[in-house]
């Protein structure tokens, strides 16, 4: 399945362009669904289905709105079920389903669950209308980030005790921690790794949308970085909303200035080191097939550039081998658009806490780095080169 993840600056048109791309994909014979948490009924003419049951728009195009406010009380109300033994212990009263008001972060999770969904489903392409593009990146790191406080707060090799807790729950007098509990903590892990695959495969790009200006240029420059810490693609950048240059109000006659500045330095500067794709201003708001289509967005590639078997496998973030020369291993970070002012790691036993500006990862060392002590960092040319000296005490001596 390819993947297109769309996002941007907030206010750029993301869910239009979605929609345009996601049009664009459909062809006879094959499967493409559109998913979005956005209105989608006048922008596709037709109201859209749900993950659960996609709606038809057209031959070979299927789209389904994510429902934060559903997703959360159908959740709520089924943990609740699970935990209806230790919420009795504790004397609680259940909640009704028309009570429940939906928490923060529950559009993260709604979305987390409809691509998973997506990731289950026969499709041939699937295009996603993410959040505004720094909400996006946290997002799509989220998986990563669960998963591994799942297995720090509820580590597999003591689910080995389970068997016992009936038994010890009778010596003690106290009840124990019930099955549901790591029954559930299972089924999440599943549901986390599912997403985390989609973002991690190779057939996964990110399309960024933004209307050429000062603040989309500073707005991109920025999640360059974080694009790269998540070890994300982008495989093309949307310019959208271009005015005619032809404009003779002196008002209007300035923003084209404006946008052909930025658009020159998109081109000529490489920033982002993405192709540019230019989308003209229709005078409206985009509404039905009609319109999407007169954007002329073009389909997503079969496979984004550098998803071939053997770039696949190679590692992003290469290790250098300067023993001989300097008794030095360097671990190569590419961080595109990082400042040095808004960067921080630390080590932490096997990994690596990488902080740049608003994103941070926790990383794990290369097996050979573990056995090391950090002696500097450096970054240049937007590469973060971390330098590894051997622990004499770890390792291996030469006989």
């Amino acid at each position: 399945m390819r993947t297109v993840l769309v996002t941007g600056p907030g206010g750029a048109g993301r869910t239009t362009i979605a929609a345009a791309t996601a049009l664009a994909a459909a062809r006879p014979g094959g499967r493409v669904l559109l998913l979005s948490a956005g209105p989608l009924g006048d922008l596709l003419g037709t109201p859209a289905g749900t993950p659960d049951d996609p709606a038809p728009v057209r031959h070979g195009l299927w789209a389904a709105r994510v429902d934060s406010g559903a997703h959360f009380r159908t959740e709520t109300l089924a943990f609740q079920e699970r935990a209806a033994t230790a919420l009795e212990l504790l004397g609680a009263r259940k909640l009704a389903g028309e009570e429940l008001t939906e928490l923060p972060g529950s559009e993260q999770s709604a979305l987390l669950h409809a691509l998973r969904r997506a990731a289950a489903g026969d499709w041939d392409v699937l295009v996603v209308d993410l959040p505004p593009l720094r909400d996006a990146l946290a997002l799509l790191a989220l998986p990563e980030q669960l998963r591994r406080y799942l297995r720090r707060l509820l580590p597999r090799e003591r689910q080995a005790a389970r068997a016992l807790r009936p038994m010890m729950a009778q010596l003690a007098g106290i009840p124990m921690p019930a099955q549901w509990l790591y029954e559930t903590a299972a089924r999440w892990d599943a549901e986390l790794a599912a997403v985390q695959s989609l973002v991690e495969d190779p057939a996964t790009t990110l399309r960024l949308v933004a209307e050429p200006g000062p603040a989309a240029a500073e707005a991109l420059r920025a999640a360059r970085a974080g694009i790269a810490l998540y070890g994300l693609r982008a495989d093309a950048l949307v310019a959208n909303r271009i005015l005619p240059g032809d404009a003779a109000d002196p008002w209007l006659a300035t923003l084209v200035a404006q946008q052909r500045k930025c658009l020159d330095e998109w081109h000529e500067g490489g920033r982002p080191a993405t192709p540019v794709h230019v989308v003209g201003h229709l005078g409206r708001d985009p509404r039905g097939l009609d319109d999407l289509a007169l954007l002329g967005l073009a389909p997503p590639g079969s496979a984004p550039e550098g998803a071939t078997a053997g770039s696949a496998a190679e590692d992003p973030w290469p290790v250098e081998d300067r023993l001989a020369e300097e008794n030095l291993l360097v671990w190569c970070l590419p961080l595109p658009g990082a400042v040095k002012s808004e960067l921080a790691l630390v080590r932490r036993d096997d990994e690596l806490l990488l902080t740049v500006g608003p994103f941070r990862r926790i990383v794990p060392l290369p097996s050979a780095l573990r056995r090391c002590t950090v002696t500097g960092a450096a970054l240049t040319d937007g590469v973060l080169r971390v330098r590894f000296t051997p622990d004499p005490d770890l390792w291996p001596r030469a006989h």
